[in-house]
């Protein structure tokens, strides 16, 4: 085994997924020195052309449904670095098994702005970039500088830059192709000066409660962690992986239709990334992108339990693993949610994590 590698055949997984369902992988294999992956590789140690190879980062953002069919790859370095800045910004890198959030507060500790509507997001730094995360109004994309990762197709390290990263809502050139890229690190470009959003989801009325007038960076970090906290349970006690369907992004006259029908379902722009317009095969100004949460509530899931699988009774997005929930339950009541969506309002939901074991 190269050094800063450690590998156990056999592992259980059910402590490294937050829902916490059952899982084990023939072999899982812990970085904790991202220059050790083509020498992992080389070795053969973990098969470079293996397509069942998962990458593991928090496990926040994945279902299994069964165990996983091959290695697993897990990135544990946590090292973070903030380069020289040019006046207003600065440019900050750290490794993909940074905790996100504890990442978020660092910057914000620096005096730094522009994650602040991202924090408490479960997962870590690497997974970020792959799901394009995002909330509150922001996308990471919007303050990725570049993105590190190793390249099994062309077997070398290489630096994307944004453009070739191919974001999209909840999206990246990573998630369509997880069998030839591993994330090992990522460079985000900060800034100095606050550029706040407080136009999204409540966070004005919520630092009007906690009495901020003159809000900083943080205050609105601070605001979105008491929305979350409220909103959303703690994996720590309730085993979930957070919002389980995408937003749908439907055309504009779709969603004219639908509001005209309902008339409290959100609806919000959708801005004009190339590369959501390019997913959906118009101009992103004709795309209008709806509230699953009240989709789903409408139906009248929230609060459903059916054994240990379910839906949380404060917020329709967030399916539950009530305890002994299997990944295969958890998958069945999913699909039971997206077809009585799409009957009664005729919308397809997709979902945010990756499902392991199983299709869509």
């Amino acid at each position: 085994m190269p050094p800063g590698c450690r590998a156990a055949r056999d592992a259980d997984l059910t402590t490294r997924n937050t829902f916490g369902v059952r899982a084990r992988t023939p072999l899982l294999v812990e970085v904790d020195d991202a220059s050790a992956l083509p020498r992992l590789f080389a070795d053969g140690i973990v098969d470079i052309t293996d397509p069942a190879l998962l990458v593991l980062g928090g496990g926040s953002n994945v279902l299994f449904v069964g165990d996983a069919p091959g290695p697993v790859l897990s990135l544990t370095a946590q090292n973070v670095e903030s380069g020289e800045g040019d006046g207003d910004a600065l440019v900050v890198r750290a490794a993909a098994g940074v905790p996100w959030h504890a990442f978020v507060m660092h910057t914000l500790s620096l005096g730094l702005c522009g994650l602040e509507n991202l924090a408490l997001i479960p997962g870590t730094v690497g997974a970020a970039p792959i799901q394009n995360i995002g909330a509150y109004g922001v996308e990471v994309r919007e303050h990725v500088h570049a993105v590190e990762a190793f390249d099994r197709g062309e077997n070398r390290m290489r630096r994307l830059a944004p453009g070739e990263c191919a974001f999209a809502y909840r999206d990246s050139v990573f998630k369509h192709d997880p069998a030839r890229f591993v994330v090992t690190a990522v460079e985000f470009a900060l800034s100095r000066t606050p550029r706040l959003r407080l136009d999204y989801a409540g966070i004005g009325a919520e630092l009007a409660a906690m009495g901020v007038a003159d809000p900083r960076a943080a205050d609105v970090a601070d605001a979105v962690i008491r929305i979350r906290r409220r909103k959303l349970p703690d994996p720590a006690r309730v085993g979930n992986a957070g919002s389980f369907f995408k937003n749908p992004i439907v055309p504009a006259a779709q969603a004219d239709a639908l509001l005209a029908a309902h008339p409290r379902l959100p609806v919000f722009p959708v801005a004009a990334f190339p590369a959501d317009a390019a997913a959906h095969g118009q101009a992103g100004g004709a795309m209008r992108k709806l509230s699953a949460a009240w989709l789903i509530d409408a139906c009248g899931w929230k609060g459903h339990r059916d054994g240990d699988a379910g839906v949380s009774p404060d917020h329709a997005l967030v399916l539950v693993n009530h305890g002994g929930a299997s990944g295969a339950q958890l998958l069945a009541l999913a699909r039971a949610i997206s077809a009585s969506v799409r009957e009664r309002f005729g919308v397809a939901l997709e979902p945010e994590p990756r499902i392991v074991g199983a299709r869509w």
